[in-house]
């Protein structure tokens, strides 16, 4: 049961840039949620769903050139597919879903980095989801240098379209997502990435069990 009374699950996103051990704290979490009897859904935006796999291909690994407007619209068909037929059946169903990347996600890339309006992403992203809003937003916030060294350790210096962005852009993200946390206190978690993985995965822990009561 949730903290509002009802018989529903919770929604937590993971955020942060690249580099930033979203996948390996989503694992940690889940593994620690259900042995303490929940049942999890780990998804991720974009990629949760047989369409989101394939629009994933086309904005993450297609080298054909997409226009900022197409790939934000892409990433909200996404979004509003994603949502109806995973998140909000799961959340129905009293689970906890843990998932990589979200609306804030959309604004800080396409609205903020991209230039096309936070405002403007927001309202589509909104719409799109159907004002599906988490309860818990984990920011894992970590210095770009580092987060681009540990993903080119972890692949060989293979990167997608958008890890593929020069450093200032990747700075202008991690600024607008430390923004958006600074705006809505009550929902998002800051967490230090640099910490090592225990340290970071115990304050995550530490939140999660004040929302659902672990």
């Amino acid at each position: 049961m949730s903290t509002d009374g009802t018989d529903r699950g919770w929604f937590i996103t993971l955020e942060g840039g690249d580099g930033a051990g979203k996948t390996t704290q989503a694992e940690r979490l889940e593994q620690w949620l259900g042995a303490h009897g929940h049942r999890v859904v780990r998804t991720r935006e974009p990629g949760g769903t047989d369409l989101g796999q394939r629009i994933r291909e086309i904005v993450l690994h297609d080298r054909g050139h997409v226009t900022p407007r197409a790939e934000a619209l892409l990433y909200a068909a996404d979004r509003a597919h994603h949502v109806e037929t995973v998140v909000r059946p799961a959340v129905a169903r009293g689970d906890v879903v843990l998932q990589d990347r979200y609306i804030d996600s959309s604004v800080a890339y396409q609205g903020v980095a991209r230039g096309l309006g936070a405002d403007h992403i927001r309202s589509v992203s909104d719409w799109a989801a159907d004002g599906m809003t988490p309860d818990l937003t984990v920011l894992l916030d970590l210095d770009v240098s580092i987060g681009r060294a540990r993903v080119a350790s972890a692949r060989g210096d293979v990167f997608d379209r958008l890890e593929s962005e020069a450093a200032t852009f990747h700075e202008t993200v991690r600024q607008a997502f430390l923004d958006m946390a600074s705006a809505e206190p009550q929902r998002f978690l800051v967490v230090d990435a640099a910490e090592p993985a225990d340290v970071v995965q115990e304050r995550i822990r530490a939140a999660v069990a004040a929302l659902v009561g672990a």
